[in-house]
């Protein structure tokens, strides 16, 4: 047989353009078909109130309603926003260098970061809260790391990251989910990118021998608990409202490498994780380990034959991306398909029946495939029964109603389309709030917009994304805030202000700072009085208080060569109080706040007079806040 190239589906070819073509033909007559009425068109409002005529303005000195998490991307930070206002309120550092807080810089970063923090920067997706009983408890966010294989944990009392662990075996943590009932024990991280297991450096060529894992950590410790290797890319996940399942998307079913291969069959799955039975096999000793890793690997493959002992496959069409659970019973999944204008809706019940051996085909999962757009990527609720789904290719967010398209799944002449909204544009993630938890109260959505064009000010090559604040609390979504964004947000959760309790200033006993008070007393120094220099040998640590506008100590001196440790105070209590400590022109600049210890370690390697300053703009005499490092040749 004479070999040959089908170049149908080459980017640029005609046969390429045919498919795509052929599929948005496909998806709008058949979805429009679907909905008896036709599917719902019209473009969006920009509004300052709801149709109910409720502002949604936030007046200066007032405060918002909700705290929202957004994912900070390219930039490998979270940062919180004021919803309603959208007004930005803090950018947390987490897996990137920041310069304003000495993150990477000071040594508490540093033993967060550990050996990873060689990395200058993140890639950051999705932003998860603490539960007990599926319900926001306010003691961590949760974020991944897709870039360097990371997750990192935030406290959110101080909202500051505490820990970041790097996932062994596999290669980009995209997707990250938590265990909602009773609480928070268990953090999933799903790996995206398939791998020879071991990779070191054997079957490179041969990716039938690439692999990927789900990695089970303890929320408290951040120690990988098992992982369990799995058939094809996984990319976001969820869990169920009963503490028992994980499940995650999966594409690239056909294990391939090339564009042409990862979209080429016609369905993927998305598999489903059966904890119990997993930790019982870890218990038992039935897992394997993989290199030189020692954690539990126990194996779920078997996509062909439906799943294994610990897993099911359930088949999905084209390309599934998003995996969302149903609030607030948490009764149902929704599953969205890249390359089919469908949603899947899977009942989680039916997952028990499979894992009981009552269900021959886990196609019997299924209770509704509801027809909804191009390009559906996720899936986010209101406490009505709707579903809201961001559609990429369409820029749309449709708004359908579950119970109906079940009805429709089962022969009943309904139209579940709700409404839809024009998006701008070509929408990624969406988030409502409290939609993730039980107490979901369908007043807002975020839609994150990849695309803004034409919206701003042009601001050259690359431009702002696009934040839009919907509101959903009526039967028509109104559009009621449009502003651009650095890149690149993937991801955002909406908590209500009540359920965060952040300090307001620092506890002396802090474990964010114990390791440096712990060397301080060994070196027989009471942080909140003393101003001294400790010598030893070419090592030096120099111990100085603040109060505004003062250092306690305003000069010391070293010499060229010593490796100087400097430890600051902040001995004021009025919350806001913050002070900096920088040293010009060594690269050293750190947040002090009101009651918090921070330490640098560097070697003086420049002779002469090196003055340091207050950062933070403190006092009417923030200036004269200053000090001399004085470095003899």
């Amino acid at each position: 047989m004479k070999d040959h190239k089908d170049d149908s589906m080459e980017p640029s070819s005609p046969g390429r353009r045919r498919f795509l073509g052929a599929t948005a033909a496909v998806g709008i007559v058949s979805a429009a078909g679907a909905t008896g009425a036709g599917m719902l068109v019209r473009s969006g409002e920009t509004a300052a109130a709801s149709a109910g005529g409720a502002s949604h303005s936030v007046k200066p000195g007032e405060l918002d309603e909700y705290y929202g998490f957004w994912s900070g991307g390219h930039s490998g930070e979270v940062r919180i926003f004021g919803i309603p206002s959208m007004r930005e309120l803090l950018r947390i550092p987490v897996f990137n260098f920041d310069s304003a807080t000495g993150w990477g810089i000071t040594n508490e970063s540093k033993r967060v970061l550990g050996d990873n923090g060689g990395f200058l920067n993140g890639d950051t997706h999705h932003p998860k809260v603490s539960y007990t009983d599926a319900r926001y408890d306010g003691r961590w966010c949760f974020i991944n790391d897709k870039a360097n294989t990371r997750v990192g944990r935030i406290r959110l009392d101080i909202m500051r990251t505490d820990k970041i662990v790097t996932i062994p075996n596999v290669q980009s943590i995209h997707g990250l989910t938590l265990q909602r009932v009773p609480k928070t024990e268990r953090v999933f991280a799903a790996g995206e990118m398939i791998i020879p297991t071991p990779n070191d450096g054997r079957d490179l060529d041969d990716p039938s021998k690439y692999w990927t894992l789900m990695s089970c950590l303890d929320a408290e410790t951040m120690e990988i608990k098992w992982q369990v290797i799995v058939d094809g890319n996984m990319d976001n996940c969820d869990t169920d409202y009963a503490g028992k399942y994980v499940g995650a998307t999966c594409y690239n079913s056909s294990r391939g490498v090339t564009l042409q291969e990862m979209m080429g069959p016609e369905r993927d799955w998305a598999v489903i994780f059966n904890v119990a039975r997993i930790e019982e096999a870890v218990a038992a000793g039935d897992y394997f380990t993989i290199g030189d890793s020692e954690i539990p690997v126990v194996d779920g493959r078997g996509a062909e034959q439906n799943g294994s002992k610990y897993t099911v496959y359930i088949p999905i069409p084209r390309n599934p991306h998003g995996f969302n659970t149903s609030p607030p019973d948490g009764k149902y999944f929704v599953v969205s398909g890249k390359l089919s204008p469908t949603c899947t809706v899977v009942e989680w019940a039916k997952v028990d029946d499979w894992f009981d051996g009552k269900l021959d085909d886990p196609r019997e999962t299924v209770v509704a495939e509801p027809e909804v757009g191009l390009g559906p990527l996720h899936t986010t609720f209101d406490n009505r029964g709707n579903a809201y789904t961001s559609l990429f290719l369409d820029s749309q967010v449709v708004k359908w109603n579950i119970a109906d398209a079940i009805r429709s799944y089962n022969g009943s002449d309904v139209n579940y389309i709700r409404d839809r909204i024009d998006v701008h544009y070509q929408i990624g993630h969406l988030k409502a709030s409290l939609a993730c938890s039980r107490d979901v109260d369908g007043k807002y959505l975020s839609a994150l917009s990849k695309f803004s064009k034409d919206r701003f000010l042009s601001v050259g090559p690359m431009h702002p994304e696009n934040d839009q604040l919907i509101d959903i609390s009526g039967d028509r979504m109104t559009l009621v805030h449009d502003g651009p964004t650095y890149a690149e947000p993937h991801d955002a959760l909406m908590v209500r202000a009540d359920q965060l309790n952040p300090m307001k200033v620092y506890k002396r006993d802090d474990p964010f700072f114990a390791e440096t008070v712990e060397m301080a007393k060994a070196d027989g120094i009471t942080l909140e009085r003393d101003n001294k220099v400790i010598r030893d040998g070419n090592k030096v640590r120099v111990y100085m208080t603040s109060v505004a506008p003062n250092f306690g100590m305003t000069e010391f001196r070293v010499k060229q060569g010593d490796e100087v440790t400097i430890v600051v105070t902040n001995l004021d209590t009025i919350e806001d109080v913050s002070h900096g400590f920088a040293l010009v022109n060594h690269g050293i600049n750190f947040e002090i706040h009101p009651q918090q210890t921070s330490s640098v370690t560097f070697v003086a390697d420049k002779p002469g007079v090196h003055w340091y300053y207050c950062s933070w703009f403190c006092h009417a005499l923030h200036m004269e806040m200053s000090g001399r490092m004085l470095v003899e040749a």
